[in-house]
């Protein structure tokens, strides 16, 4: 699973306990966890020291494969947010539920893949550096294209602006079309060709 290189195996346990006592997580908060996750471990670590023919990046030390075992697979997002948070490493989270998985990870915002069978998980590794490598990982995993000179924080921002316009664009056309008033149609309709100019 996940296609990387023996030499980035590392499989250690990753205790909800501990990070529960290291992080101070409230009790409510660790029932909330414990109600979508039942197991944690590092499976791999990318770095110049696994993988020798990758460079360290400027910002990028190395990414750690966190494995998690699911309870449910209608897990809360704000779960995996959170321990991304506490845990202030680059990290790929492989979550698993009934011999399927999905890949997530943190970057400036939760992105989550597609669900897949376990064994179809595969994880790139395109780049010369860490941080091209990262850069790459969360590309893919997010299904980001960044478009001209933007950075990939700056994609990310554009396309949840597109986004929140494209939601208040669908809210308008709803009024729209339940307006029995011809003003009123009128002007909803204009601020829907308003906000079509921004997208």
């Amino acid at each position: 699973m996940k296609g990387l290189p023996h030499t980035t195996e590392i499989s250690r346990q990753l205790p909800k306990a501990a990070i529960y006592r290291k992080f101070d997580v409230a009790p409510a908060q660790q029932a909330h966890f414990d109600a979508d996750v039942s197991k944690m471990m590092f499976a791999n670590i990318i770095s110049a020291n696994t993988l020798p023919a990758i460079k360290e990046g400027k910002t990028v030390q190395g990414i750690f494969v966190l494995d998690i075992q699911l309870k449910r697979r209608d897990y809360d997002p704000k779960n995996i947010t959170m321990l991304s948070r506490l845990i202030p490493q680059k990290m790929v989270f492989v979550l698993q539920y009934g011999g399927h998985a999905q890949m997530a990870i943190y970057h400036d915002k939760l992105h989550c893949g597609e669900w897949m069978n376990a064994d179809e998980i595969g994880l790139p590794l395109e780049g010369l550096t860490l941080d091209e490598v990262w850069d790459n990982i969360v590309k893919s995993i997010g299904n980001i294209i960044v478009e001209g000179e933007r950075t990939l924080s700056e994609q990310i921002a554009e396309d949840d602006r597109q986004r929140k316009i494209l939601c208040q664009i669908e809210a308008l056309e709803r009024k729209a079309r339940a307006e029995r008033q011809p003003r009123r149609k009128m002007e909803l309709f204009n601020m829907i060709q308003n906000l079509k100019t921004q997208i």
